[in-house]
C-alpha cells in the first residue's frame, strides 16, 4: 500500500512540474534570422498546445499561425548558464483570457517588433525573448513568444559576432515558488491541525494540551 502511495505522489509531481514547466514563463537570449506566416492545421494532437485563435477572429481548425525564427544560446543548468547555438522557432498568437493567463493580445506588435530585430551572423543583433511552452518537431509544437526586447550593446561592431555578458533573472518565477511554498506550508500546518482536533475529539479521554505544548510535544 506505501509503495502503491509513493507511486502515486511520484506521477502527480512529475504531473505538476510539466505542468509549470510549460506554463511558466522563461527567457532566451537570441537573434531572430526572420519571420514568417504559415497556414496551420490543428489536428488533435497539438490543438492543446496552441492558444486560441488572434483576438477579434473566429477558431478554425485552420489559420494563418506567426512564427519567429531565431537562433538561440543553448540554456542549461535550468538557464543559469549557456553554451553554443541552437536553432529555435517560436510561435506568435494572442493568448487572450484563455489559460496560460498572460493576457497576451499584441501579437501584431511582437511581430512587427521581431522584423524589426531582424539580423544576420555576420552583424547579429541579440534579443530576449520571453516565452513560455516546448518545442516538438513530431507534433509540430512551438514555444509561444510573448515579448521580444533588445538587448543594448556598446561594444563596437566588430566585436558583436558574440553575445554580450547578459545575465536575466527569472524574478516571477522567483516569487511565484516563495508564494507557492508559502502557501503549501500553510495548507500542511491547517490540515495536520484538522487531523489532531479530530483525533482529539475521537478521544475525549485524552489530556486538552494547548497549542505550545502541541508544538513541542514528543
Amino acid at each position: 500500500m506505501r509503495r502503491a502511495l509513493l507511486i502515486v505522489k511520484i506521477v502527480l509531481a512529475l504531473l505538476a512540474a510539466s505542468f509549470l514547466y510549460y506554463t511558466l514563463p522563461r527567457h532566451d537570449v537570441a537573434r531572430i534570422t526572420g519571420t514568417e506566416v504559415i497556414r496551420q492545421d490543428l489536428s488533435s494532437w497539438n490543438r492543446l498546445f496552441h492558444a486560441g485563435a488572434d483576438a477579434g477572429n473566429a477558431a478554425n481548425a485552420t489559420r494563418d499561425l506567426r512564427l519567429v525564427n531565431g537562433q538561440r544560446l543553448t540554456p542549461w543548468l535550468f538557464g543559469l548558464f549557456t553554451a553554443g547555438e541552437q536553432t529555435i522557432v517560436y510561435r506568435n498568437e494572442d493568448t487572450g483570457w484563455d489559460w496560460p493567463p498572460y493576457f497576451k493580445f499584441d501579437s501584431a506588435d511582437v511581430q512587427a517588433r521581431a522584423q524589426d530585430l531582424t539580423s544576420t551572423a555576420e552583424a547579429p543583433r541579440w534579443v530576449v525573448v520571453t516565452r513560455y511552452g516546448i518545442r516538438s518537431r513530431l507534433l509540430s509544437i512551438y514555444p509561444n513568444a510573448t515579448a521580444v526586447r533588445a538587448i543594448p550593446d556598446d561594444r563596437p561592431a566588430d566585436q558583436r559576432a558574440t553575445p554580450p555578458d547578459v545575465r536575466i533573472i527569472p524574478w516571477f518565477n522567483i516569487v511565484f515558488f516563495i508564494a507557492l511554498a508559502v502557501i503549501w506550508g500553510f495548507l500542511r500546518a491547517a490540515w495536520r491541525g484538522l487531523v489532531r482536533k479530530a483525533d482529539d475529539d475521537a478521544d475525549p479521554a485524552a489530556p486538552r494540551r494547548g497549542w505550545l505544548a502541541r508544538l513541542f510535544r514528543r
